[in-house]
């Protein structure tokens, strides 16, 4: 084991993190174990960054809209939650919108997304946003191919209107294989606490993967400007993705003229 491992890494292991991570958890192994407990003390020292980021918003009077966006099972609300995990609720919203209503189905597309932006020193997370017009509408007709036209042609003029309201507008999507969403959709299956996540769109969306491949170009190839542009993360592996997720969100807000060798400093 000398050899195989440094001495960090053997004093992560045994840490009680490391310890509590090899003896409870099913289907791991020394190296898993390293990895992970690398991975927990690499998620702390972020997860205090986003404080004083959120502190920083809340004392600059800033506004700041985090949109999480990618495939079904692609990790978008677990990434989330660790972002926000230690931040003040009050100062934040996540939101994860429902099927529209009739009333809101007649009003401009953007205007539900409008009545739930950050007010000063508030940040918000959209799990899921404007962006489903874009994708998953089209894919399964939720929408007619003219109010998705329609959509497409506002959209980056939309955007313009919030950075140039004073608004910090980032944008992550969340890139899984076809073979890593297959294999979370069967673990939420099996999972009796999790099942209920598996929806009607995530059953179709193996079979309507080329679909989805295709208007997901087209997103990037007409959203993907130079004020708002689009920010892609692997995330076939979900501790790297929330991590890589975090990373990106303080490299963004110059909430520190020290971010980012802060965030240099902590080893991906």
């Amino acid at each position: 084991m000398g050899s195989s491992f440094s001495d960090m890494e053997l004093k992560l292991l045994n840490s009680n993190k490391g310890l509590v991570n090899l003896l409870g958890r099913h289907n791991t192994s020394i190296a898993k174990t390293i990895k992970y407990v690398k991975y927990e003390y690499e998620l702390k020292k972020l997860q205090s960054e986003m404080i004083k980021l959120q502190n920083w918003v809340f004392d600059n009077k800033k506004k700041v809209i985090i949109i999480f966006e990618g495939r079904d099972a692609a990790g978008k609300g677990g990434a989330i939650r660790r972002a926000v995990e230690h931040l003040n609720p009050r100062r934040l919203k996540v939101v994860a919108l429902p099927k529209p209503t009739k009333t809101q189905s007649s009003q401009w597309y953007f205007q539900r997304y409008v009545e739930k932006l950050p007010k000063e020193g508030n940040m918000i997370f959209f799990d899921r946003s404007w962006y489903n017009r874009a994708v998953v509408e089209p894919v399964n007709k939720f929408c007619t191919e003219n109010e998705y036209n329609i959509f497409m042609s506002q959209v980056n003029e939309f955007e313009k209107m919030l950075i140039d309201s004073g608004f910090y507008l980032l944008k992550f999507y969340f890139s899984i294989s076809k073979e890593m969403q297959l294999k979370r959709f069967n673990e939420i299956k099996s999972s009796p606490i999790k099942r209920w996540k598996y929806t009607k769109v995530d059953k179709k969306a193996q079979g309507l993967w080329k679909e989805y491949t295709h208007y997901k170009d087209v997103m990037f190839k007409k959203t993907n400007t130079k004020i708002c542009p689009w920010n892609i993360i692997q995330a076939d592996k979900k501790i790297y993705a929330r991590t890589k997720a975090i990373s990106m969100i303080l490299g963004n807000i110059p909430y520190d003229k020290n971010y980012k060798t802060i965030i240099d400093k902590i080893n991906f």
